[in-house]
């Protein structure tokens, strides 16, 4: 029987971390850390990842402006830009996406929250008359929609004035935009409304591998 006054032994090897909290809280961070290293670090060095597929060419001026537009509206909320490689996926929607379709993309709409369809191969699926009444009132061309409704669009015109200074900061992150397209973006797109700048960047939507694929709904 131990006396009443023995110390405790200290505690060693494993018992040590399992007692120290800032000891656990330190090697669980560093093994975050390495590991989170160990998976990224090389997509950086892999041509697939980082290099534009054949064909891929930067957002027109119109198509950068519904882009945000886009963005702006919180449209990626229900829908993903990401088509995985399940023969359900690709039946529906058309060829599987692929990381080069979307280095110019700054940030890229990848994701798995689907309350509308994927719209990763939307471009030229619909008309440009289609996407603009179902913008305005979505259950007139798809009933069972529960998509929202954004008239507004087809009388609100774009920001022209910054659509020059969002191409250069783009430029500065590799997107290979040139200084004559820099110089007349603004007025390319001066006057245009953000219904047509929106529907721009949807019909151009996946077409460098193949839009217009796949037996998706309007939802």
């Amino acid at each position: 029987m131990s006396a009443p006054n023995q110390a405790a032994a200290p505690a060693v090897g494993h018992a040590k971390i399992e007692t120290s909290n800032r000891l656990m809280i330190v090697l669980i961070l560093l093994t975050l850390l390495v590991g989170g290293l160990v998976e990224i670090v090389p997509l950086f060095f892999q041509r697939s990842t980082t290099q534009p597929v054949a064909g891929l060419v930067p957002y027109s001026p119109l198509q950068l402006a519904g882009r945000d537009i886009y963005l702006r509206e919180g449209c990626y909320n229900c829908h993903s830009q990401m088509i995985r490689p399940f023969r359900a996926e690709t039946l529906r929607y058309g060829p599987y996406s692929v990381a080069g379709e979307f280095v110019y993309d700054h940030p890229f709409q990848w994701g798995s929250k689907r309350t509308g369809p994927d719209l990763a191969r939307v471009g030229g699926r619909y008309s440009d008359e289609w996407h603009r009444l179902h913008l305005i009132n979505p259950r007139q061309v798809v009933p069972e929609s529960n998509m929202p409704a954004y008239p507004w669009l087809a009388t609100t015109t774009v920001d022209h004035e910054s659509i020059g200074a969002h191409m250069t900061a783009l430029r500065r992150v590799g997107v290979p935009y040139t200084d004559p397209q820099i110089g007349g973006a603004a007025e390319e797109i001066k006057g245009k409304t953000e219904m047509q700048a929106l529907i721009a960047y949807l019909q151009g939507m996946g077409l460098t591998l193949g839009g217009q694929g796949g037996k998706g709904d309007g939802r």
